[in-house]
């Protein structure tokens, strides 16, 4: 995905953590990526391989490379995309976004989740922001290790903060290949979670409509 203008890196804050290593304001250290390739050499003795052999020889690097691309909102903000604003007078009815596509990885297995989300916001006093936006801000936070749960009330906290809309709810549907490649196996489940913030979870009439118009309990497939 090309980088938006819109796009503020996360900016280091002096502090360390308990390895000494310096944070930044999203609470993540920097990749080391000679740290990661050498990992990724251990753990291919580990599982009984050789990392010497032609198919391998370049897979530390490879990994390293990929890793700073699939996580690569642990050196972003991604709320800062919703500081382009519009004001937009008559914009005082819901809006919807849905069929975000993403993709993440669970933090318990290392292993990819896939799905979509479904953004809707009630905006205040005719603020809002452009729509792609609202794409990218979900793609920083997935672009992290995640679990689903958290991830959902990340971008509806996102909202409520940048844009200060009378409410805000965000639904994800996801397969977890944790869930479909190991242990059970169940292939084709999607694990659902949502965060209502504001009016939309307060007013229970107002969130079924955002509900439905968000597709809630419709297949992501």
């Amino acid at each position: 995905m090309r980088e938006s203008s819109t796009f503020e890196p996360a900016h280091l804050t002096g502090t360390k953590d308990a390895y000494g290593r310096e944070l930044n304001d999203q609470g993540f250290a920097e990749i080391d990526e000679e740290r990661l390739e050498h990992a990724v050499r251990e753990f291919l003795l580990a599982i009984g391989e050789n990392p010497d052999r032609e198919g391998l020889k370049e897979t530390p690097a490879r990994v390293a490379r990929a890793t700073e691309e699939l996580l690569s909102g642990m050196w972003e903000e991604p709320k800062a995309h919703l500081r382009k604003q519009f004001e937009a007078p008559d914009s005082d009815e819901l809006v919807v976004v849905r069929d975000i596509p993403f993709e993440s990885f669970c933090e318990h297995h290392i292993l990819p989740f896939r799905g979509t989300a479904a953004v809707v916001y009630l905006p205040k006093h005719g603020r809002i922001c452009g729509l792609s936006k609202l794409g990218r801000l979900v793609q920083g936070y997935a672009h992290r290790l995640q679990v689903q749960e958290r991830l959902t009330a990340q971008i509806a906290d996102a909202l409520m903060e940048e844009l200060d809309p009378e409410g805000a709810l965000v639904i994800l549907s996801a397969e977890h290949s944790c869930m479909t490649m190991r242990g059970i196996k169940s292939t084709g489940s999607l694990t659902v979670t949502e965060a209502a913030r504001g009016v939309l979870a307060d007013d229970r009439e107002l969130r079924r409509e955002a509900r439905e118009l968000a597709g809630a309990g419709r297949s992501s497939r």
